[in-house]
């Protein structure tokens, strides 16, 4: 590969790409539970914009297994964003398997990326109506 063209994707804008075989549904999870509104949209897909980030719920006959985390949310503080969530009747999920067990569905994870400052998170996952693993994050200073 040519050096010049090495980091062709590393000012690239990512984006989450999430399957919905019924967008009609997904989008009144995300509005009812979560609180967020498509941006735009188009047939077949329904665009979302978080501080700066984007993804999309699109029309597809797929699912994902479920079985990691698609998509996750950072925020400033947890608990808060749990019991709304919770609130808005948002189930998180329990895990309890060795070295990782969630206590009132958050989890403690030990560990950072040396970039992020952090020495640690705090964890918490559930799923959308559509089978999606999300996740909400915060970072632990």
């Amino acid at each position: 590969m040519d050096a010049d063209n090495r980091d062709i994707l590393a000012g690239a804008h990512v984006a989450t790409r999430l399957p919905a075989q019924d967008l009609e549904r997904a989008r009144r999870f995300y509005a009812e539970r979560l609180g967020l509104e498509p941006v735009d949209e188009r047939p077949g897909g329904l665009l979302y914009r978080c501080a700066g980030a984007e993804f999309v719920l699109y029309r597809s006959t797929g699912a994902s297994p479920g079985t990691f985390t698609q998509m996750a949310f950072q925020v400033d503080d947890i608990e808060t964003a749990v019991a709304e969530l919770r609130r808005r009747g948002v189930v998180f999920e329990e895990v309890d398997v060795p070295g990782f067990r969630t206590h009132d569905g958050i989890a403690e994870v030990e560990g950072n990326y040396p970039s992020s400052g952090a020495r640690g998170e705090r964890g918490a996952w559930f799923r959308d109506s559509e089978g999606n693993l999300l996740g909400i994050g915060q970072p632990v200073l």
